[in-house]
């Protein structure tokens, strides 16, 4: 009876370790029950709906990090370009209700492009991804403080408001659904179109996938073009929950969409892993750093706590990738 219930338990230990995705949205539950213990009230609706309004952003920006962690690459860019994102839409749309689509869809082209570069320069000169993105947010940063002047002007419309801080039936978060439904897409684009399963392959083993007929080239523009737009997206949407535009909003995202993405299970030598998984690591993120915010933990505390979480689950990953079956 002993040796089976071991048994049952290695087993369940395996399947856990095998289902990353699981394992995260399983330690998240846990963590919110943790809260409440802490301090009653966290698990209100009001609560959960603030950290999945908080993770909703940090989740949209890592879908472009989760695609350039896929090709085995990485994008230091997305930073800089949450805060074109952000200063851009404020200045198109200028409070005017009208102004609101054509600038999204401006602020997302601008994205693309800048995107685009990055995948040039890796894809076709060779470029390090690390030197390449962090060249292309330097050019940013220099771009959008020229245009800023260094004091961004302009406001968030009322419908990008409502986007941002807004919610139907009185209590779903617009932006939740916004990020539900952007996470659908991009679940299907890795799972069901032959781009996603490019990436795949590009990230497992970039010359076989040359010599099997994959366009590596352009698999690796889009990649980067695609990180690049849900960037400067990203901005454009914290625009509607600021209100206003802040020159360096997006400066935290740099590190902490690799770590979602990392965490989330997707490898850094790229080819293993996926959306959902960086879905619950983005909500881990947000849960972890309000818990140390409840127990009144200093910001350095913060950030050692991170990259501790981040040394272990990294360890806890490559053990069960290496462990024999």
């Amino acid at each position: 009876m002993d040796r089976a219930e071991g048994r049952g338990l290695k087993g369940m230990k395996r399947v856990l370790l095998k289902n990353i995705t699981l394992l995260l949205f399983l330690l998240n539950a846990l963590l919110f029950g943790v809260g409440e213990l802490i301090s009653p009230g966290f698990l209100s609706a009001d609560h959960v709906t603030a950290v999945l309004r908080t993770a909703s952003f940090l989740g949209i920006v890592s879908i472009g990090q989760t695609l350039t962690i896929l090709t085995a690459g990485i994008d230091l860019s997305v930073g800089p370009l949450v805060t074109m994102g952000n200063v851009f839409a404020c200045m198109f749309i200028n409070g005017v209700d009208g102004n609101t689509l054509w600038a999204l869809a401006a602020v997302i082209l601008i994205g693309l492009l800048f995107g685009a570069a990055n995948g040039l320069g890796v894809s076709v000169t060779k470029i390090s991804p690390l030197v390449m993105t962090l060249a292309i947010g330097s050019l940013v940063t220099g771009i959008t403080l020229i245009v800023s002047q260094g004091a961004p002007k302009g406001l968030a419309s009322p419908s990008l408001r409502f986007i941002g801080v807004g919610s139907l039936w009185g209590r779903i978060p617009v932006i939740i659904i916004v990020w539900a439904g952007l996470s659908l897409l991009f679940v299907l684009l890795l799972r069901s179109t032959s781009f996603g399963r490019k990436v795949y392959h590009l990230g497992a083993n970039q010359r076989a996938a040359h010599l099997s007929g994959i366009r590596v080239n352009r698999t690796l523009i889009l990649a980067y073009a695609l990180s690049g737009a849900s960037a400067t997206l990203t901005g454009a949407l914290m625009a509607g929950y600021t209100q206003t535009a802040f020159l360096g909003i997006g400066n935290e995202y740099i590190l902490w969409s690799i770590t979602a993405v990392v965490i989330g299970g997707t490898s850094l030598s790229g080819g293993r892993g996926g959306y959902l998984g960086t879905v619950a690591g983005a909500i881990l993120l947000v849960l972890i750093e309000s818990l140390l915010t409840i127990v009144r933990m200093p910001e350095a505390g913060r950030r050692i706590a991170t990259g501790l979480m981040i040394l272990i689950m990294i360890s806890v990953y490559f053990r069960s990738k290496n462990r024999k079956p």
